[in-house]
């Protein structure tokens, strides 16, 4: 799986969608879990942003450029699937176990939310690099996203 964020626009995510050829696993990037309302705002020079129909908005602009799915957190899932449509992937960063350290991200979920609000894929990162044992936290985060 590649990803590319959608903020490069429609031409930029056709043109890669046409060069990376089939089968296609590439999906497009729309809010970084790591922002909330206001520094995405901030980010791009607005004074106030609603971030479901940010994401809602971008999520149907990698799928009319021909993306293969995208990555939003798992509040926005819900609403992305209803504008992707159901052969999509929605890939949600941001997994975290009840009780693990935020870090910097702001948009977080556990590996069931994740699944309830609709992934396809999970991607974990710092819990299982950063945990004494990585494959237990593994299984672990595996069992609950069953």
């Amino acid at each position: 799986m590649e990803a590319l964020h959608t903020l490069g626009g429609n031409g930029m995510m056709r043109a890669a969608a046409a060069a990376a050829g089939d089968p296609l696993s590439l999906v497009g990037v729309t809010v970084l879990t790591s922002h909330d309302a206001a520094s995405y705002g901030t980010a791009l020079g607005r004074d106030a942003v609603n971030l479901m129909d940010e994401v809602a908005r971008q999520a149907g602009n990698a799928i009319g450029a021909g993306l293969r799915g995208v990555v939003c957190s798992a509040q926005e899932a819900a609403p992305v699937r209803g504008r992707i449509g159901k052969d999509s992937w929605i890939v949600i960063p941001g997994i975290r176990r009840a009780g693990d350290s935020a870090g910097d991200q702001i948009r977080t979920a556990t590996p069931a939310e994740a699944v309830l609000a609709g992934a396809t894929h999970l991607v974990v990162g710092r819990p299982i690099l950063q945990a004494d044992e990585p494959a237990a936290v593994f299984r672990e985060m595996s069992d609950a996203a069953q």
